[in-house]
């Protein structure tokens, strides 16, 4: 049985996501459809680069993702058909495949030539599904669109790295639902230019001298519990996508508060790692 994946900055008040699963099933009955987020911001393509990257790898080979965000197809902005790691991707060349075609070169790209077929103000239903349930009854990608050779790639997902390379210059990617701050700066950048250098990350207000691997490691567990600095303690973590992560333990952001607020971080905000020279 096929798959087909859902990412959007539709929300979930509007009929938009479901008139898009019931078009599906109306197409084929055979399919299991999977809603990644429908809560993406709207339009905001780098947040949802980073979780079409960090969800889609855990779906079997061969899975199709539609991702509807700035979708609207325009001289600028073609619709897209791509096979990327044994997997389909139906999108707008807006740079939203970024994260992950930085890391994994695309097998097979084509730019989607269906739409004289089609009449629609909403792609996302009427030529994003056709292309899905193409794909999913086996069809080829060429029957769909021409080929070419790259698709648009967003510089601003790399953080800067100084000549010296004593220094990372990066930015806030995504803020996460308990407000933690997610830098586009990876464990493997980070390494490869500290080289087990002692370090300074600053964010606005907020310093770190350390990065933990989980968010309980912040924590002495040998202390007595009434004794322990745990609720509110502000750490810096690699998170489980591998990105250096600001973070406020156990946050709320309704309550005590999350390290967005609290640190006075907003999406594209710099962070920067000094390391001794």
């Amino acid at each position: 049985m096929a798959i087909i994946t859902l990412t959007t900055d539709f929300g979930e008040k509007d009929h938009f996501a479901g008139a898009v699963k019931g078009t599906i099933y109306s197409e084929m009955d055979d399919v299991r459809i999977v809603d990644i987020s429908h809560s993406i911001s709207p339009f905001h393509i780098t947040e949802a680069s980073y979780i079409i990257k960090n969800a889609y790898r855990c779906f079997p080979k061969g899975s199709i993702h539609i991702i509807g965000i700035d979708s609207e197809l325009t001289p600028e902005n073609k619709h897209l058909a791509i096979l990327l790691d044994d997997h389909y991707f139906i999108c707008a060349n807006n740079g939203i495949l970024s994260l992950i075609a930085s890391e994994i070169k695309p097998e097979k790209i084509v730019e989607i030539n269906i739409h004289n077929t089609v009449e629609t103000n909403f792609p996302v239903l009427d030529v994003f599904v056709r292309v899905a349930c193409h794909i999913a009854r086996g069809g080829t990608l060429e029957v769909i669109g021409k080929s070419i050779e790259k698709i648009k790639y967003l510089k601003e997902i790399e953080p800067y790295i100084n000549s010296d390379k004593n220094q990372i210059v990066g930015h806030v990617l995504y803020i996460d639902n308990y407000g933690n701050v997610v830098t586009n700066i990876t464990r493997k950048i980070f390494e490869n230019v500290g080289k087990g250098r002692k370090f300074k990350i600053m964010a606005r207000t907020a310093k770190f001298s350390n990065i933990y691997t989980t968010y309980s490691d912040a924590i002495d567990f040998k202390q007595e519990k009434d004794k322990r600095e745990e609720d509110g303690k502000k750490l810096a973590i690699f998170n489980s996508a591998g990105y250096i992560e600001l973070a406020i333990y156990k946050s709320n952001p309704s309550t005590v508060g999350s390290a967005s607020t609290l640190f006075g971080l907003e999406l594209r905000d710099t962070v920067t790692i000094k390391f001794e020279s």
